[in-house]
């Protein structure tokens, strides 16, 4: 996020949970069978874990998830959990107080850790996973205490490569910290073991070679491109779908649902977005764009 904040959305200009579980619905019956919410941060939204309970119950969704950034999770761990919410990740991009400060402009890595903590006690939750995003100049000094963190716990420690979606547009190819040196760094220190991926999956996944209980994953869009395994599509708060993180044109949503289009008029405007989804990101190409829209504004 900027550091001035962004300007909040009219309410008015927000999808209803009622909308949202409409397309999911409509998704599901199409052939979707996977949901992930998330942010900006989903967990400030009103009766959040309500909006999780009734997408939980969308005949044909299998996975329901949720990306957050644990500032609220110890309020809402249980309810989540309760809703039917399966999988979690938690973006943590340092393990010490000032230097989360530093990236999050929030003193609140304690707040975070124990929201964390109250999310693994919970019965019947599933997996866990604690996001950091890798950068050069920063994570370099998180890497090695981020595997202690996940050979001490049962969670999936995943280092993303920093893209060019940042509000500040600060991003340069030589900020990405990539995901084969993280890896080399922490092979050099524990034994590791590459997992089978499935064809879709956007990490890479890591084992400890002595067994210690948790793992390690990793996400390389810019360093290792997946962009041909890519099958996913994105809803924004305020009812657009993007086809890539990196679209530059996005199709509206709210305006067709609140225009009365029935749900066969909507499978239209969905099928003829997904047939346009971008082959590739360019980010490594000449001429490469940056998204108007920041990460805050998508949704990872």
């Amino acid at each position: 996020m900027p550091a001035e904040g962004l300007t909040w959305l009219d309410r008015d200009g927000v999808l209803r949970f009622e909308e949202i579980v409409r397309l999911v619905g409509l998704l599901a019956e199409m052939g979707i069978d996977s949901v992930r919410l998330t942010g900006g941060e989903p967990l400030v939204r009103r009766d959040f874990p309500r909006l999780c309970a009734m997408l939980a119950g969308t005949p044909g969704l299998t996975d329901l998830s949720v990306t957050t950034n644990g500032f609220l999770l110890e309020r809402d761990a249980e309810a989540l959990v309760a809703a039917g919410v399966k999988r979690f990740n938690v973006s943590i991009d340092s393990l010490q107080r000032d230097r989360f400060f530093r990236m999050t402009r929030r003193d609140a890595l304690p707040r975070v850790l124990a929201g964390l903590h109250a999310l693994a006690a919970q019965p019947g939750v599933g997996t866990i996973k604690v996001n950091a995003v890798a950068l050069r100049g920063f994570t370099e000094d998180e890497v090695l205490p981020f595997a202690r963190f996940a050979r001490e716990h049962p969670f999936e420690v995943r280092f993303i490569e920093f893209m060019p979606l940042d509000a500040d547009q600060t991003w340069t190819p030589d900020s990405v910290l990539s995901g084969e040196e993280i890896r080399a760094a922490i092979g050099a220190e524990f034994g590791l073991v590459e997992e089978a991926r499935e064809p879709s999956a956007t990490a890479r996944t890591y084992r400890f070679a002595d067994g210690a209980p948790g793992r390690l994953g990793f996400i390389d869009p810019v360093s290792h491109p997946f962009c041909s395994d890519c099958n996913r599509i994105r809803l924004t708060a305020d009812g657009k779908l993007r086809t890539c993180l990196f679209s530059l044109g996005e199709t509206d949503l709210l305006g067709v649902l609140r225009g009365g289009a029935s749900d066969d008029e909507l499978e239209t405007v969905l099928r003829d977005a997904v047939w346009r989804k971008e082959l590739k990101h360019r980010v490594n190409e000449h001429g490469f764009r940056q998204p108007a829209r920041t990460m805050s504004a998508i949704g990872g």
